[in-house]
């Protein structure tokens, strides 16, 4: 019988069952309109989180999505494509220079999944904690109790 999947990624799976965001985390909040840095302090219920920036779309129309555009695809749908890329190459280059070791995301659906379809493999095994739900229009207590109920 060949191994088994803990044998192979024992790493990303302790890691993903965990679900505890440590200290100094970087936690993005977005949507494919905007993002939202926050950096955490505490664990756990003294989790708290401080706004460091936030991230918008640039250069919609010269950048694009990597690929052609599906016919089927709105002009906004393909804003947003090309957003989830921005976001991952600033998340790469972040932690390139050193700016974050654990990194947790609750993004909605959608970019979520554009994302991951784009996000580095240093990034994206970087990442302890997803919520898949849209929280930018969240207030900073919102965000981080939903984070407390998350953790495990």
């Amino acid at each position: 019988m060949g191994p088994i999947l803990e044998d192979i990624f024992p790493t990303f799976l302790e890691r993903s069952m965990t679900q505890i965001i440590p200290e100094n985390s970087l936690i993005v909040v977005a949507d494919g309109r905007k993002a939202i840095f926050f950096r955490s302090h505490g664990q756990r219920d003294d989790l708290s989180l401080r706004e460091e920036r936030r991230l918008g779309p640039k250069d919609l129309i010269d950048e694009g999505p990597s690929g052609s555009r599906p016919e089927d695809q709105t002009p906004r749908q393909t804003d947003e494509a090309t957003f989830a890329k921005q976001l991952a190459h600033t998340l790469y280059k972040m932690k390139q220079s050193g700016a974050y070791s654990d990194l947790a995301l609750a993004l909605d659906p959608q970019t979520l999944g554009q994302l991951r379809d784009v996000m580095h493999k240093i990034v994206s095994e970087s990442v302890v904690m997803t919520l898949d739900k849209d929280f930018t229009n969240h207030s900073i207590k919102d965000i981080e109790s939903a984070l407390r109920a998350h953790a495990t």
